[in-house]
Formats: structure tokens, sequence, C-alpha cells
């Protein structure tokens, strides 16, 4: 595909991504504005559609309430201005993942660096128009931060993805290159950089499944609490659909702050606060209704679910045991070794960036401090996978070593069928090569002086002259031929002398006379040796 078309595609993705984030968002609030606020502000429309747009992309939101409200509602002055940066994820995701789908299709078009960075420069671009078209007085973000943080979280999922798509087709430069030096490692040790990154993937596919099912888990054990919270917010419909959007906006947040609790370090809901399977300890929330699944105590049982990430690093250290090159001796431990400590801190390194950005700030006061510590889930979650991993991949195998011999056995077992009965070679039923027709003394081809390959191995090793003529063959014209075909008239040929004179003793042929004889008498029959055979 031509390097233009795929940056036009990519260009493309990122208008695409850009366009979905912010349609999912100033759909609903334009319902909002039409049916919800009675005399609404058009002109706020578009700001408060592009504050969503960058909280959801990790940006800072700082919010001033005015006077009138602060009137009305009897907050304190203080509390007028505050900062949101509690990021529902959904948007991330959904950007991260376009992006990542657009990097890998363009490496696998050939052109991934190109399609890389003409996608990536159209996202900042657009970054940068919403940016710097939707500042307002009640809703604002510096604008640096809104350019920089919804490009990046575009620019590297893409690079990812055009990394992975580039291994996957190979694109003749830097990415061939570390495959080759990797296949160029010992055998025992090329497998490992593949099988770590491997093992990252399945360890984070499974933490975060791990956090939905507590989630899950949690809502359906305190669903009275959430209707509770519902019920007491006194929503109509249009306000229970945006109350509903949000928390769904807001899912893998919660996901993330799950998979910290079952974990151990669990997460923070204010300043002093912890949500933890060992103890609870929170003050007054914010009536959202998802954080009535908040336990208010805990039990010893859910010391368990501390078994869950050992549980998933077995299952990686098992899928990836299964990947790893067999061999017929003891399996080297360095390998193993450096596989399960590099799976175990990637897994770490993965759990800190979790924490990074599902933490932040819900309002003011104590509400600046919410979601999990980045450096204990990161340590807890490196060590639970470690333990896991370690389980099958530094333990020996099942059933122990087996020496070469005992392996060709099991192997000479593995038949369902028995060997084939050897039976001597039978030439009548094995006979090849064409048959000769009948004709003339000494024009036609005998047995014995037919070429080696086409003879029964057996007669060649104990005739060693090819054959040896009888002197009452060359003295009859009419004599028969040596098989039973009926007397073809052909044209004479040269003969060579077969046998001394008449009645005496046969004389052995040489071989320059019998390859004469052979090739007479395939170019009688239509051809040489060479092109029968």
């Amino acid at each position: 595909m031509h390097r233009l078309l795929i940056a036009l595609l990519a260009a493309l993705d990122a208008v695409l991504a850009t366009a979905g984030g912010i349609a999912v968002v100033l759909a609903p609030l334009t319902l909002l504005w039409v049916f919800g606020v009675g005399n609404p502000d058009w002109s706020a429309l578009w700001p408060a559609s592009a504050a969503i747009w960058h909280l959801g992309h990790l940006v800072p939101v700082t919010i001033t309430l005015p006077d009138a409200y602060l009137a009305a509602t009897g907050i304190d002055p203080t509390f007028a201005t505050f900062t949101l940066s509690l990021a529902p994820l959904a948007f991330a995701a959904f950007t991260g993942l376009f992006a990542a789908r657009s990097g890998s299709r363009a490496a696998e078009a050939g052109a991934g660096l190109t399609g890389w960075l003409s996608g990536s420069l159209v996202f900042a671009a657009l970054s940068a128009g919403i940016a710097l078209t939707s500042q307002a007085s009640l809703v604002a973000s510096e604008t640096w931060l809104a350019i920089l943080l919804p490009t990046l979280i575009f620019l590297v999922p893409s690079l990812i993805g055009a990394v992975v798509g580039a291994w996957r087709v190979g694109d003749d430069g830097p990415v061939d290159a570390v495959r080759g030096w990797i296949e160029r490692m010992p055998s025992a040790w090329a497998p490992v950089p593949a099988l770590a990154l491997r093992g990252l993937a399945i360890t984070t596919l499974g933490l975060v499944s791990v956090g939905a099912v507590v989630v899950l888990a949690g809502l359906i054990a305190r669903a009275s609490q959430v209707i509770g919270l519902y019920q007491a917010s006194n929503a109509d419909g249009i306000g229970a659909t945006v109350i509903a959007l949000g928390q769904l906006f807001y899912l893998p947040t919660l996901v993330l702050w799950a998979m910290s609790f079952a974990a151990g370090p669990g997460f923070a809901l204010g300043t002093d606060t912890a949500v933890t399977p060992a103890a609870t300890q929170v003050g007054a929330l914010p009536g959202i209704p998802v954080l009535g699944a908040v336990p208010d105590s805990t039990s010893s049982w859910l010391l368990l679910l501390m078994l869950l990430p050992i549980a998933v690093g077995a299952l990686t250290g098992w899928i990836l045991r299964s990947r790893m090159p067999s061999t017929t001796g003891p399996e080297p431990l360095g390998p193993r070794s450096v596989l399960a400590v590099a799976v175990a801190a990637l897994t770490g390194g993965m759990g800190a960036l979790a924490a990074v950005v599902s933490s932040g700030s819900i309002g003011p006061g104590r509400l600046a401090d919410t979601g999990p510590q980045p450096g204990p889930l990161a340590l807890t979650l490196g060590l639970e996978v470690l333990v896991g991993l370690a389980i099958l991949l530094l333990s020996p195998r099942f059933g122990g070593y087996e020496s070469d011999d005992r392996y060709e056995e099991r192997n000479d077992r593995g038949f369902s069928f028995f060997a084939r009965e050897h039976t001597p070679f039978d030439r009548d039923e094995h006979w090849t090569g064409p048959t000769p027709t009948g004709s003339p003394a000494g024009a036609g081809i005998s047995h014995d002086v037919w070429p080696s390959s086409y003879r029964d191995p057996d007669a060649v090793a104990t005739d060693t002259a090819l054959g040896v003529r009888g002197s009452a063959r060359g003295s009859s014209p009419s004599s028969a031929s040596p098989v039973s075909s009926p007397p073809v008239s052909s044209p004479p040929v040269s003969e060579s002398p077969v046998a001394g004179a008449s009645g005496g003793a046969p004389d052995e042929l040489s071989d320059d006379e019998v390859r004469a004889r052979i090739r007479a008498a395939w170019s009688e029959h239509g051809g040489e040796p060479d092109d029968r055979r």
C-alpha cells in the first residue's frame, strides 16, 4: 500500500477517535440542555463537553462555582474553586484501543512509522483545537496539559501497536534487527523476551478480570444500598440517565480500584481513609449510587481475595511453561528464573501505572485524595504474581527427567499400528522398465545385461560381469527371445561378438561392450536410457 494512502488512513483514524469521544459526551449533554434545563445557555454546552473529554484523558479540570450558587446552597466560599482530576477512564481506554489498532494496521500495511506519525500529529492538532476553543470562566484547564496528555494517550498506544504489527509481519528495519539479535541468542534464552511480554499481557488481563468480578460481586451483595442512593437523589428520568452514564464512564476506574482491593493495599475515598480486605475506614461519602457498593466493614474471609492475584500468576506460569522449548535433559534454571522475575517486575510497573491513572480528586477538601497508592500496589502485585509464577515456572516438570532411551521407547509405544512384515524381493512381481520386444539375434537385451538400476540387487551382487551369452543364442537368427512377446521386425543394429566359435565356450563382455549394446538396444526402442528413466 502506498505511504500517502497509509498516512491518510491513519489521519482518518485520529479524526474518528477524537470525534467519537466528543460525540459520546456531546450527545447526552445536548439532550440534557434541551429537555432538562428550562432556559439553557448554549454557549456553555461546548466548554462542558470539552471539559468532560479532557477529564477522561487525565487532564485536571478546575471548577469555579458562581457566587449565586454558593449563596443558594450555603457552601463555604473557601470551597468555591476546586480541582477535579479523577478520570473517567472509559474515554482514555477508547482512545488508546483505537490508537493501537491504527498503529498495528499501518505497520501491517508496510509503513508503521508513517502511520504512527500521521495519526499522532493529527490527533495533537485536534487536541490543540479543542483546548483553545473550550476555555470558560467556570470550567478551565491548563492549555499545555490539555494538548499534551490526550496526545500521549494516542501516541503511546499507537507506537505499541505499530511495533507489534511490525513484529508480526516484519519491517526490514529496527524491528527485524531486534528479532535477529534475539534469534542469535542461545536456544534456552531466545524465547525469554517474547514470553516476558506475553506474560505481562496475560497477567494484566487476568488482574483486570479479577477487578471486574469484584465490582460485580460488590454491586450484587450491596444492591439495596445502591438502589437506596438512587432513590435518595430524587432525580427524574433525565437526571437518572445522566447519573447512570457518568457511572458507566467511571466503570474502568472502579475496576482498577477493585483490583487494588483484591490485591491487598486497597484504595482511599478521602484523606485518612482506607478500604482494604483487612479493615475499612471511611467517613462521609458523596451520594453517588455506585459508591454504595463500598463495604462498611470487612470480614476475615475477604483476605482470601489475595489468592486471586497468586492464581493469576500461577496461570501465567503454566501458559509460559507450556511455550518454553522442551528438552530431553534437565531444564536450565536461569531462563525460567529471569522470566519469572521479569514478568513480576513488569506486572508491578503495570500496577503502579494503574494506580496513577485511577487516583485523583473528586471534590474539595478531604475528597481531594481518592484512589490507590502506586507504590504499595506495585510491590504487592509484583510479589503475589511472582509467587504464582514460581509455583509452575521454577518447579520441576511432573514425572521428572527421562533418559534418551526411555524417551525413544515412549515414542515407539505411541504408534497405533504394527510394523510391516519384511518380504524377500520377487523379480517377477516387481519387474520394472520397458519390456523389450522380439528382435533378431544380437539386437535384443537380455535381463543379464539390463542396467543395474532396473535389476534385482541380488542378481547384481552375484553376477559381476553383467551376464554371459551362450553360443547357441548367436548361431540361429530365429531363436526365441528371452521374453514371451511375439517377434517384431526391427532394423538391424550393429552387433558385437557375443561368443567364440560355434559350440565353443562363451566369452565375458567388457564394460565398453555392455554400454554399447545397451545404447543400441535403447535406440532401437525409441531413445537413450537417460530419456526413459
